[in-house]
């Protein structure tokens, strides 16, 4: 291969990394307006309910397009569970705890403390990976985690509850990352696959966990399924859960756990200071504000840092150090 061939090769590669980036960003941005519209504005009582809705619609969604060879992923048999495992467990953790976090919590602080996510991702993949970060990166995260206590020091609506649940989908969200990444290794799934099966798998456990808690109940007989703008938030809610757990398996297929966790440090820019002025639950102080502020300049150098490299890999700065330990350990293959 000649060097124009490998620049452009590099430049396709750069491409993709980015441009799955954006999609996810975008994915993310939206559904959480949308499941705090259909959580908090309309005041649907179950977040459980709400997962399930996007768990079918990934299943019916995949399946259609599998049956019209859009897709292509293996049929079931009894080693897929085996395969895939322990993914079902962390994504409906993940969904729960988040959905759960994002009724109980005001928008801007939903944010602030998701980014426990990225030190949690760091850390994971420190101990299971062997990996090894850059001082700048570390300094980066050490700023955001800052910004986080002194936002979090001055939350003026204060809920055990939406704090407990917040962590823990920190923590399901970064181990589902780490394992997301391994797990896109095996040709045997491909993307389709991992994305099938973790919502197949979960369906009707999760159903009958709502039927037993009484969720599925207050959902069957919430009052507003009569209303066309509720029905339309909750079916929109549906289809961006599928959008936004493919555009999760797509940006950690072109991307390391790490940076598909550090887009999220993008998108919450936009989140935190949006939902000053929507949502109407958001408590304004001085010491809070301060805290977003310095936790998401934090996340845009970290997000600067990791994605100027992608363009040049001759590059000292940001996550090329992170490239050179993936590219032998978990680079994205070829199906």
């Amino acid at each position: 291969m000649s060097a124009e061939e490998r620049r452009d090769a590099a430049d396709h590669s750069a491409l993709l990394k980015f441009l799955s980036a954006v999609f996810y960003a975008a994915s993310s941005f939206l559904i959480t307006v949308v499941n705090k519209t259909v959580l908090t504005s309309f005041r649907f009582p179950s977040y459980l309910c709400l997962g399930i809705g996007q768990m079918i619609t990934t299943v019916v969604v995949l399946y259609v397009a599998k049956m019209n060879k859009m897709v292509q992923f293996p049929d079931f048999d009894r080693s897929i569970f085996f395969k895939i495992f322990p993914l079902p467990l962390l994504y409906v953790g993940n969904h729960v705890t988040g959905l759960g976090s994002t009724k109980k919590l005001s928008l801007p602080m939903f944010t602030v403390l998701r980014k426990f996510t990225i030190l949690m991702t760091m850390l994971l993949e420190a101990y299971m990976l062997r990996k090894t970060f850059p001082r700048r990166i570390v300094c980066c995260v050490v700023a955001i985690m800052f910004g986080a206590l002194v936002a979090a020091s001055s939350d003026l609506a204060f809920d055990v509850g939406g704090y407990t649940f917040i962590l823990l989908n920190d923590a399901f969200t970064a181990a589902y990352g780490v394992f997301t990444k391994k797990k896109l290794g095996d040709q045997a799934l491909g993307k389709y696959g991992v994305l099938f099966y973790n919502a197949l798998l979960l369906v009707i456990p999760t159903l009958l966990a709502s039927a037993v808690t009484g969720d599925l109940h207050k959902a069957v007989a919430f009052e507003d399924w009569g209303k066309t703008a509720f029905v339309l938030c909750f079916l929109i809610s549906c289809i961006m859960g599928f959008v936004l757990m493919y555009s999760i398996v797509l940006c950690s297929y072109y991307n390391s756990a790490l940076t598909t966790t550090v887009v999220g440090a993008i998108k919450n820019v936009a989140v935190a200071y949006i939902g000053i002025f929507v949502g109407g639950d958001y408590l304004f102080s001085w010491t809070n504000f301060l805290g977003l502020t310095i936790c998401m300049s934090g996340g845009l150098v970290y997000s600067y840092l990791t994605f100027s490299t992608s363009k040049s890999s001759g590059s000292d700065s940001g996550d090329a150090q992170e490239q050179k330990i993936h590219i032998t350990e978990d680079s994205p293959r070829k199906h």
